[in-house]
């Protein structure tokens, strides 16, 4: 009896320690996000034909916002959270 606790005992902690291993340790800073999320909407727009992607910034909307070039011709961009581009 005394065999079968202790190997549950070391289970339930094995267990922890996988699970406390896959967690994060603390929010992602905003600055970090901030980068992350210009990046991938830099990539979405070159995959669409922009090129010379500057300035982009979110809004407190979420919408990104910026200065970019397809076929030679400046344009604003915005990019929506759901992945909507428009350029004006």
């Amino acid at each position: 009896m005394v065999n079968r606790a202790w190997l549950a005992a070391a289970l339930v902690l094995a267990a922890s320690a996988a699970s406390a291993q896959t967690m994060p340790k603390g929010p992602v800073s905003t600055s970090q996000t901030t980068k992350a999320g210009a990046a991938g909407v830099a990539a979405r727009l070159q995959s669409q034909g922009y090129s010379q992607i500057r300035n982009l910034r979110r809004g407190p909307d979420g919408k990104w916002i910026g200065e970019a070039k397809r076929n030679g011709v400046g344009y604003t961009v915005t990019a929506s959270p759901d992945g909507t581009l428009t350029a004006r």
